[in-house]
């Protein structure tokens, strides 16, 4: 009878601050860090310049802006139907995974506001639209509402978005707008992949962030129905956590020990960190994931000893600081230092400022 390790939430937690760069500041690029990642959450344009500034030894806006303006980063709808940065060399085969789940958003959101729509006919209509040129999701709108003048126009541009695989040629750090579509295949200059294999994702999902259940892979990549594929998947070592649940990991990856330091980091909206398992017990307690995972708004965060501290907001060159619990003089000036240099790489002008906020109550650090 083979035994199974049992992994601790200190473990897992260090282990996967390793695998996110969070443990010390990485020397890669901006694309092999995009890389690592498989791909970067991009709901807020900014946060993924943040994401990536947390973890990398040296960034600068510029290093994210170039990669979207030369095509090697894009912009699109990805993983669980959200925005996300990727490289083009991953984009060309996460889309094709991603349209089930696309089309099942689609339905249930806009489903009935589209009765007497044709989808095929509209995915059709749209590349048309969009052949040899980049239109604001307003503009596609539009142009469809004269097929379906009866029909809701919010409903047809965010349809045409998830049936077609559509990237947004934006994402520059302070420029916001109406979102651009163009279609991928004509941005990039090639296909997409037709059949990719789901285990290519599950791979790169269990190096950056496992270890990890079947349950964890599905909450972060939308996708159902994976038990089958994963315990089928050959040369994955299996752990288990203190409640039992099995953890997949890859056979060579390595664990972090349970008593490497952990400095303070803060996280952007939607961070990889926080949205990437279905269980996030190894980072916040439950109470504390009330309070930063409000319906359908994951709040930026700073980490205190690996595990989310308090929340945080910058607004007119203040750095609003809300912990969760009382923080010791050392810890606060740790977050007062990591706090400056995100002010400094924001464009604060001068030193900024930092307010804190008395800690919340009911959100206390386990």
């Amino acid at each position: 009878m083979t035994l199974i390790r049992e992994l601790d939430l200190r473990v897992l937690n260090r282990t996967t601050l390793e695998r996110q760069l969070l443990l010390n500041r990485a020397e890669l690029s901006a694309a092999q860090a995009v890389e690592r990642l498989v791909a970067v959450q991009g709901q807020e344009i900014d946060a993924p310049y943040l994401g990536l500034w947390t973890r990398l030894a040296s960034f600068t806006q510029d290093d994210l802006a170039s990669l979207l303006h030369s095509r090697h980063v894009v912009r699109g709808s990805l993983l669980r139907g959200t925005q996300h940065l990727t490289l083009a060399d991953d984009y060309v085969w996460i889309r094709p995974l991603m349209q089930v789940i696309l089309s099942r958003t689609r339905q249930a959101a806009f489903g009935r506001l589209m009765r007497g729509v044709d989808v095929e006919e509209l995915a059709t209509l749209a590349r048309g639209h969009l052949a040899g040129r980049t239109l604001t999701r307003p503009q596609l709108r539009d142009l469809l509402r004269e097929r379906w003048p009866g029909t809701d126009g919010t409903a047809l541009g965010f349809s045409a978005q998830a049936l077609l695989p559509i990237v947004h040629p934006n994402g520059i750090w302070g420029k916001g707008g109406p979102t651009p579509f163009t279609l991928a295949e004509e941005w990039l200059g090639r296909p997409l992949e037709p059949a990719p294999p789901v285990e290519r994702l599950v791979a790169r999902y269990l190096a950056a962030y496992g270890p990890a259940s079947v349950m964890d892979v599905q909450a972060w990549s939308g996708l159902t129905r994976l038990r089958p594929v994963m315990e089928a998947m050959p040369g994955l070592r299996r752990y288990h956590d203190i409640s039992g649940r099995v953890l997949f990991d890859l056979a060579d990856a390595p664990l972090a020990s349970a008593d490497v330091p952990a400095p303070v980091r803060f996280l952007p909206w939607f961070d990889n960190l926080i949205v990437a398992f279905a269980d996030r017990g190894r980072m916040m307690t439950a109470e504390q994931r009330k309070a930063v995972c409000v319906g359908a708004a994951v709040y930026p965060t700073f980490l205190v000893d690996g595990t989310v501290g308090g929340m945080w907001d910058l607004k007119d060159g203040v750095l609003k600081v809300e912990p969760f619990a009382p923080l010791s003089g050392e810890v606060m000036a740790e977050v007062a230092a990591e706090g400056a240099r995100l002010m400094a790489f924001a464009g604060v002008a001068g030193e900024g400022e930092v307010v804190w906020s008395a800690p919340r109550s009911g959100a206390a650090l386990s």
